[in-house]
């Protein structure tokens, strides 16, 4: 009688796990892609990159005389307003609280003083992932726990197509945690945050 015996379970991937092939396609098409500048109409604010100690989230408001948005950061240290276009911090609170309510909001500064604005990140929540235009936002982990944010245009998606056309990985977080990612609600802006720091895109009219 032939006596049958289980065959070996295959090889674990990188990281103990076992990917389907399908899996391992993306995972490898991800860790290929390289950082690349956002694609037109997206622009850097003027001032890209702030770093923000103990970021734990952020939310987006209007200013209420130009209607430009204005991104608000929390953190351990307090609270502080940027411009999105010109990336200048232009209103600090030391002594902010955390997000608190049903809304995970807080009270807004400077000139959002009047306002409490929804706070995405360590508490939960989150920002727009789409924005008018046909603009999505998205983060990837191939290689867990650094996340990849990708950036995709009409029609274009992260899982068919090649990066750079229609879609592109514009952020890479490898030496801090991600918090928060995605558009303000007029889409005239994107933010990443981290808990070290917020990066910002702004969108030519």
């Amino acid at each position: 009688m032939k006596k049958w015996t289980r065959s070996p379970d295959p090889e674990p991937a990188a990281g103990g796990s076992r990917l389907s092939p399908h899996a391992e396609m993306l995972r490898d098409r991800f860790l290929a892609a390289p950082v690349v500048a956002a694609p037109d109409p997206w622009r850097p604010a003027d001032r890209p990159f702030a770093p923000v100690g103990g970021l734990t989230g952020v939310g987006f408001g209007l200013h209420p005389d130009s209607g430009r948005d204005l991104l608000m950061a929390v953190s351990h240290n307090g609270h502080g307003l940027f411009d999105t276009v010109t990336g200048e911090r232009i209103a600090r609170d030391p002594e902010g609280d955390d997000p608190d309510g049903g809304d995970l909001a807080c009270q807004g500064l400077g000139p959002l003083a009047d306002s409490r604005i929804r706070i995405a990140g360590l508490y939960g929540g989150g920002l727009h992932t789409t924005a008018v235009g046909g603009w999505s936002v998205e983060v990837v982990s191939p290689d867990w726990p650094n996340d990849r944010v990708l950036l995709s245009g009409a029609g274009g998606s992260p899982y068919r197509g090649a990066h750079g056309e229609g879609w592109w990985h514009v952020f890479h977080s490898a030496w801090s945690e991600l918090r928060a990612f995605g558009f303000s609600p007029s889409g005239r802006s994107l933010a990443v945050a981290t808990s070290s720091d917020v990066t910002l895109w702004t969108r030519r009219a």
